[in-house]
């Protein structure tokens, strides 16, 4: 693949839409404004805060990521969105509790002016909770017109010259790859007939798509994970990328499993269970969207360890996830892992991990960092799946019959080669003969 010829510009205003305004929007919204006004520091966003090796390591060439590459700038970042509920940006941050009242007063002003669009919803999708602000239409192919129809206001209303969409709204129930999903006209005659495998977070991205918006799905849902979506992405030259954010536990597993594998340490089991009491844990307790949740978390050590490659090692582990409701936690997260390991002549080890996390911090970063390389993804031509954005996500995204690569330091890796490469520099390997020869 040739590097792209020519990466446009990034000017003028770069909308993003959000579609879910709960916790993680809000926080993310927040803390572009208050880092926008000097009141706080970016942490935890690659973009804002991370180098870029260049060349050799005897160069001394390590730019900001956002000096190297043509990032739009967060002044230039305005924001929109959908939300079952009618609160406006500061109330829906003021009932998630992740900021303190002190710092959600430094934004209140710009929060408030933030109001959410009417949601595409169904309850079948998201069982244990219900809203007032939600469309109305004869069928879903309606309801996505409307989407695109807010798109296209918002792009005025706006001044945008470009747009990004990130999903940010609950996860929904279980649903696997069915007919309807193959093709896009297949998929639009399903909208049509209220099938019930099109799910509200499919609308979103259709909608989108269609409308020539780049899309990154931040939740386990199918969403764009469907060849009618991918063949419109690819056809309309708009980026995709997806999915779930990897935030908490999952995070930490990227980390250590990679670690055991590379010194060929065996692994026997690991459980997982989580303490959640936001928004996506009440959605969370019914059945169908945990089915989904589950299947994301799940997947994230078979692909790291490879059992079919290591047998002795990790051909019996047993891989169980929880995932509890508990109200008093609110947002911030407890993720308790227990991690039977064996080392030389099968002789055990254990580890304990009790990561006391908060959801929407690590989350919102992640936002962030996903719509501005996106953005430059498309101005630079790079239509249908970055697998070079895996780096965020729990499942990521991948061609038809490739394996997803896991492994948090090859997904770095990855992301920062492709940086290299659109900027025509060398892909470091990190062999390092050169300093020796």
């Amino acid at each position: 693949m040739e590097k792209p010829s020519k990466i446009a510009p990034a000017k003028g205003n770069l909308g993003v839409l959000l579609p879910g305004m709960g916790a993680v929007s809000t926080t993310f919204m927040a803390g572009v404004e208050l880092v926008r006004k000097g009141k706080s520091q970016p942490v935890g966003s690659l973009t804002q805060m991370g180098t870029l090796r260049l060349g050799k390591r005897t160069d001394a060439r390590s730019p900001l990521i956002k000096n190297f590459v043509p990032l739009a700038e967060l002044k230039d970042l305005t924001f929109g969105g959908w939300d079952i509920f009618k609160d406006n940006a500061y109330q829906s941050a003021a009932n998630a509790g992740v900021l303190n009242p002190q710092d959600l007063e430094k934004v209140k002003s710009f929060l408030s002016t933030i109001k959410p669009m009417k949601a595409a919803f169904d309850h079948d999708f998201v069982k244990l909770i219900d809203g007032p602000n939600i469309k109305k239409g004869k069928n879903k192919y309606e309801l996505a017109l409307q989407i695109k129809e807010d798109i296209a206001n918002f792009r005025k209303t706006s001044r945008a010259s470009r747009l990004v969409t990130c999903w940010c709204g609950s996860t929904e129930s279980f649903v696997k790859p069915e007919d309807v999903h193959s093709t896009p006209e297949k998929f639009i005659e399903a909208m049509k007939s209220n099938h019930p495998m099109i799910a509200p977070s499919m609308l979103y991205a259709w909608a989108s798509v269609t409308s020539g918006v780049p899309f990154a799905n931040g939740a386990p849902n199918l969403t764009v994970d469907i060849p009618a979506i991918q063949k419109l992405a690819h056809d309309n030259n708009v980026a995709i990328c997806g999915k779930d954010f990897k935030t908490g536990q999952t995070l930490m597993k990227t980390i250590l499993a990679p670690g055991f594998k590379a010194r060929m340490l065996g692994l026997e089991g690991w459980f997982s269970t989580n303490i959640l009491g936001n928004r996506d844990g009440e959605v969370l307790e019914d059945p169908g969207s945990f089915k989904t949740k589950e299947e994301s978390k799940l997947s994230v050590l078979e692909y790291i360890l490879q059992p079919q490659l290591y047998p002795q090692l990790y051909g019996k582990m047993c891989h169980k996830v929880r995932i509890n409701y508990y109200p008093p936690r609110g947002d911030n997260k407890e993720g308790w892992d227990n991690i039977d390991i064996f080392g030389w002549l099968g002789y055990p080890m254990q580890i304990k991990v009790d990561f006391l996390c908060r959801d929407s911090i690590l989350a919102a970063p992640i936002v962030l960092d996903l719509v501005l390389f996106l953005d430059l993804a498309q101005r630079a031509g790079m239509r249908g799946i970055q697998e070079w954005l895996s780096f965020y996500f729990k499942s990521p995204m991948t061609a038809p019959g490739l394996y997803p690569e896991h492994d948090l330091f090859i997904q770095s890796m990855k992301l920062k080669n492709t940086l290299r490469w659109m900027k025509g520099e060398d892909l470091i390997t990190h062999l390092g003969q050169e300093y020796y020869d």
